[in-house]
């Protein structure tokens, strides 16, 4: 709060607060995009459930490893130049994102991404925040700021849905791949926007605010990779399963470097994170929920995804239709949450938007999932209701989470609070796609083992075919067909089965290909809906564990409402 803050003469303050709202708008709409576009992907790369997961999460992750470092470098060096390295790197990203034509390569693409975005948040609001010293002044822009940001989550969905509806060229034949994906359009536009940014940036005004900040190498480096290796764990649980070797050694591996993190933070005079405020009970109950309410929302978002767009095969537009009722609440409600945050106890606004994202949750959890709509799936305009009500929830706790962090705590650890419980927050969403898939497809398989085998052997094959073929997860039956069969055939005749054996178990499993992916989608369908639920929980535990937060310490004070407007708007991300 005490910072001495140097603004550069040079520089025109319209073109900076152009740069910062394109900035933040830009990073949203490539945050947003892979929401919309999960079920696309599954079906375009054949991707199994460990891919589709590090698809969403991967993202998330590149915001999240670097979230409390970028903002200091910002301050080192001049955020100016963080901001075109944010705009350069989120070019690459896009432009990788577009040219993908594999799982790994979208992966890659997802975490230069998040990476260039996870640059953009925080510097374009510092921009801003530097050149509006009034404080009432700056709560007006970066209010602006918020809704530039929200704008970009409603406008990445349909960006997804136009550009995919438009641009796409279908294959030569029924079934086979497209010619030409017109979701990559979306990203060539982000990477134009991008471009726009840097061009923008020229002009516009530098600060540094250096004066006593020192970065934190060791913390950063034992928490990204502590992280990172937790995540790799989780992921590759999804396929492998919790037992193996790899991913418990994972866990252990990431366990010592988050401890390693705990006790350096603990020592070091500049920490990332002052671990002291968890001494604070009120502020221990938000970061807790910060993480728990955060994983709900996500989940049920990603679920969504997947499910209407992989599963029910709906067209990308639709699951962008669907995106807008989820994202675009935050963007509407901007003004009513900043006014119920600062007029009624703001634990009051959390409690209220976790019951809607429960609401939302159970109630998606008693939808029929995993069955297109033309063969007597759940219509997907059936998912609107719910997910307006997660979207209400949403737009009702981002921002109050940090609100009641701020005001949780004394002023001189407002801005740490502020910036530790956004990071909480954000490492709920990337929990949420990581968490939830593994709980999908391991219930998915778990259902669908069973059917399989019965299936299999109906269909006459041996024994030990049934066997392998029972280790391919449902997802590879639905989305990577081709795949199996020539996998199959492969170890069939390298197991020394003559070729007229082999072609007569081919024509056994293509005539029973019908049966195996209805069972696959269905038993999927299960998984998700145990996600639903799981969230549903997620979000009820969160409700009720903010009514232990004492009325009187989440009550806006006159030294918290600036701030808490500030943090608000940083929420949206």
């Amino acid at each position: 709060m005490s910072q001495t803050i140097s603004v550069a003469s040079r520089g025109s303050v319209r073109a900076t607060f152009v740069a910062a709202y394109s900035a933040v708008t830009l990073a949203q709409i490539t945050n947003a995009l892979p929401g919309a576009l999960n079920g696309t992907f599954a079906v375009e790369f054949h991707t199994s459930g460990a891919g589709l997961t590090w698809i969403a999460g991967m993202f998330m992750m590149g915001i999240v490893v670097f979230e409390l470092s970028w903002g200091l470098l910002g301050d080192l060096f001049g955020r100016k130049k963080l901001l075109y390295a944010g705009a350069l790197v989120s070019v690459g990203g896009s432009v990788l994102a577009a040219l993908a034509t594999t799982t790994e390569m979208m992966i890659a693409a997802q975490a230069v991404g998040g990476i260039g975005a996870g640059i953009l948040f925080p510097i374009s609001l510092s921009m801003i925040a530097a050149i509006t010293p009034d404080h009432r002044a700056r709560a007006k822009v970066i209010a602006t700021w918020a809704g530039f940001l929200s704008l970009g989550a409603v406008i990445s969905p349909v960006l997804a849905g136009l550009t995919s509806q438009a641009f796409t060229v279908a294959g030569p034949a029924a079934g086979a791949p497209n010619t030409f994906s017109g979701w990559r359009v979306a990203y060539y536009i982000a990477a134009a926007i991008a471009v726009g940014v840097i061009i923008v940036a020229v002009r516009a005004k530098d600060s540094a605010a250096a004066e006593g900040r020192k970065l934190d190498l060791p913390g950063q480096f034992t928490l990204a990779l502590g992280l990172i290796a937790v995540l790799f764990a989780t992921v590759t649980a999804v396929d492998a399963g919790f037992g193996s070797a790899e991913v418990i050694a994972s866990y252990i591996v990431g366990g010592v470097l988050l401890i390693a993190f705990v006790i350096i933070e603990t020592r070091t005079q500049q920490p990332l994170i002052h671990l002291a405020l968890f001494k604070n009970s009120a502020y221990s109950i938000t970061g807790v929920v910060a993480v728990t309410g955060m994983f709900a929302f996500l989940a049920i978002a990603f679920s969504t995804s997947v499910a209407v767009g992989g599963l029910a095969l709906a067209e990308a537009w639709k699951v962008g239709v669907l995106f807008i009722f989820i994202q675009g609440p935050a963007f509407v409600f901007i003004p009513v949450v900043g006014w119920l945050i600062h007029h009624v106890a703001p634990r009051w606004v959390l409690t209220a938007g976790f019951a809607f994202m429960a609401a939302s949750g159970f109630w998606l959890s008693t939808f029929a999932l995993g069955t297109p709509e033309t063969f007597g799936g759940t219509p997907w305009t059936a998912f609107i209701p719910p997910l307006l009500l997660l979207g209400i929830g949403f737009a009702l706790t981002v921002g109050s989470i940090t609100a009641v962090a701020i005001n949780t705590v004394p002023p001189q650890q407002i801005g740490m609070a502020s910036a530790t419980t956004n990071l909480l927050r954000d490492l709920g969403f990337a929990l949420g796609p990581v968490i939830g898939s593994a709980i999908a497809f391991g219930v998915g398989a778990t259902a669908f083992a069973g059917p399989l085998a019965s299936i299999l052997g109906g269909a006459g094959l041996p024994a030990d075919a049934v066997a392998g073929l029972s280790n391919v997860p449902p997802l590879g039956y639905l989305s990577g067909w081709d795949g199996v069969i020539a996998q199959f055939t492969g170890q069939a005749t390298a197991g020394g089965a003559p070729a007229q054996a082999v072609d007569g178990m081919v024509n056994a499993l293509t005539s029973a290909q019908p049966q195996i992916q209805g069972v696959a989608g269905t038993s999927l369908g299960q998984g998700f809906q145990t996600v639903y639920l799981a969230a549903g929980i997620a979000a009820i535990l969160s409700a009720a564990l903010t009514l232990f937060i004492s009325a009187r310490s989440s009550a806006p004070t006159p030294d918290a409402i600036a701030e808490s407007t500030e943090a608000n708007a940083e929420a949206v991300v």
